[in-house]
């Protein structure tokens, strides 16, 4: 089978292959990994919110592109209302349309795409038409979805705030948001959490009319783009019952987020920004699982029409969306999706007086940092909570108002001040804990099971790659410490090893690194600390980087 430009695509990588283990050194303690879930049954991944331009037909194609390269069946339907325009991007020369008419008895056949494993949904929008998407099309949609018979099917809704995209999104097992560091793109993005919001409201009260008029009567109330925390705070004032019924909805909402486009060092920590902000402000918890950085590669990928983990699968921004797969299969295999995570009991949230926003409730919460923290720990994360609040930052674009922000600055400087005092300190602990025995040690290093399914997924890749002849890269490196759960500033404490350089060898930036004896030991450090051939290591990832300087 071949692709567009005339090469042959190699056989999918499957992960059934039941022969592989990977080297017991390379896994964690057996006792802190469940073992690995099998996967059953359709999932449902959709893909949308925000402006367009920040990535969403590229994620959609190339996650499907992964997933059927696990040997998976994998259908992605391009649902932009706007423009449906996946099919250019994975080589077909003009865009299947069909009518989705609930009427219609003849099922909807998914088109065969290059790419083995992978199909495409026919776009139900002609744009010549221009006919205006109905609300009840949203049950269509799902009809066919049901009688699709896939391991995955991908839904691209792109920029869609439609009554039909947004039932789509809160629908999916897995709904992802893409955004980019820009202010216009994150405004958007805040907006469409609040328009999912409301959607999920009125869905939640379209059989009681009383109740809707009685909320569509407290939002009247309150001033343009307001928050889902002031609506639920608004219906609160009206009705307790009412409100608790707002809060259970608003909790509900499971968005992942994802920040395409990244340039910048600084860009990496919008993500953990906007998902801090996004609680705090709007009530809305999004879970952050990657970013794409900008890419030449992905942008010559779109121009060959050839997806780019094929096109390119070594590229930077290739490797950001295997990340943020394997995120995804360690979401979907611990059942950390809307149907699983959220079920009534768990948010069941009720208030009997006035809604209690969320926010921190001491000064350690307000750096983020634990109650055994050190001095260093605190000094960074203040740098970090100063920055995401500082004026003009990104992340509190257009939800944090000028009191708010102030507010904040004040009490990060309060929680500096004090942290960082030894006498203070003591005080403040002995008054906002006195129940509590002073801690001592920090508690010992536990895996997230959600992180830990992604490990295992992570696992059975590097199984793959490590063998006696393995040439070792940067970027094995990075995923063999990634197996094993370790964070370079662990290394470079053990080693002696500044963690900038070790960052340098994993990116390959040699230059950013010193004379190349100097990497050997490096290296060889780095190897005996993974656990690893220290000579191989050494030998096969400096001839790497002699032969890249020598085309250079």
């Amino acid at each position: 089978m071949t692709e567009p430009s005339g090469r042959e695509y190699s056989a999918p990588v499957t992960d059934d292959d039941d022969d592989d283990e990977l080297a017991p050194s390379l896994l964690p303690a057996p006792p802190t990994l469940p073992p690995l879930k099998t996967l059953r049954g359709k999932r449902i991944i959709v893909v949308g919110g925000g402006r367009g331009g920040v990535g969403k037909s590229t994620l959609t194609l190339n996650l499907g592109v992964y997933f059927a390269q696990l040997g998976r069946s994998v259908v992605v339907c391009d649902a932009d209302s706007g423009f449906a325009n996946l099919h250019a991007m994975v080589g077909l020369t003009a865009a299947p349309l069909v009518s989705f008419d609930p009427d219609d008895a003849a099922p909807i056949k998914p088109v065969t795409t290059l790419v083995p494993g992978l199909q495409l949904l026919p776009s139900p929008f002609d744009l010549l038409a221009m006919a205006p998407v109905k609300p009840t099309r949203s049950l269509s949609w799902q009809k066919v979805f049901s009688q699709i018979e896939a391991d995955y099917v991908l839904i691209h809704i792109g920029s869609n705030m439609s009554l039909v995209g947004l039932d789509l999104f809160t629908m999916a097992d897995v709904a992802i948001a893409v955004t980019a560091p820009e202010p216009i793109a994150i405004e958007t993005t805040y907006g469409f959490l609040r328009a999912l919001f409301a959607r999920a409201l009125r869905r939640r009260l379209m059989k009681e009319r009383l109740k809707l008029k009685l909320v569509e009567r407290a939002i009247e109330a309150l001033p343009p783009m307001a928050t889902p925390i002031d609506i639920v705070e608004a219906i609160h004032r009206y009705d307790h019952a009412l409100g608790n019924t707002a809060s259970r909805e608003l909790a509900r909402l499971a968005p992942r987020l994802v920040v395409g486009h990244t340039r910048l060092r600084s860009d990496l920590e919008l993500g953990p920004a906007m998902s801090a902000i996004s609680g705090r402000f709007l009530g809305v918890d999004i879970d952050y699982v990657g970013h794409v950085e900008y890419d030449d590669a992905a942008w010559l990928s779109v121009r060959k029409r050839v997806p780019l983990l094929i096109e390119s699968p070594t590229s930077k921004s290739a490797r950001n969306i295997e990340r943020i797969a394997r995120r995804i299969l360690a979401i979907i295999m611990s059942g950390d999706a809307p149907r699983e995570a959220k079920p009534e009991a768990a948010i069941s949230r009720d208030f009997a007086g006035e809604y209690r926003r969320p926010g921190p409730k001491n000064l350690y919460e307000v750096l983020g940092v634990a109650r055994t923290a050190a001095d260093d720990e605190i000094r960074r994360a203040y740098k970090r909570q100063r920055e995401v609040f500082r004026d003009g930052s990104f992340p509190v674009v257009s939800i944090v108002t000028e009191k708010a922000l102030r507010d904040e600055q004040a009490r990060i400087e309060e929680a500096y001040d004090t942290l960082l005092d030894p006498n203070r300190r003591r005080s403040y602990d002995l008054s906002t804990f006195p129940l509590e025995q002073p801690e001592g040690a920090a508690p010992p290093k536990t895996i997230d099971p959600r992180r830990a399914d992604e490990l295992l997924q992570l696992a059975h890749e590097v199984s793959r790659e490590v063998h006696a002849e393995t040439e070792w890269s940067g970027a094995l490196l990075r995923k063999v410490r990634e197996v094993q759960n370790v964070e370079l500033v662990e290394i470079a404490q053990r080693t002696k090893i500044s963690s900038m350089h070790l960052s340098a060898i994993e990116e390959e930036r040699t230059g950013d690194l010193p004379a190349l004896v100097y990497v050997q030991g490096f290296l060889q450090e780095y190897a005996k600390f993974l656990k690893l051939d220290p000579t191989q290591v050494a030998r096969t990832y400096l001839r790497r980087v002699r032969e890249r300087a020598t085309r250079e």
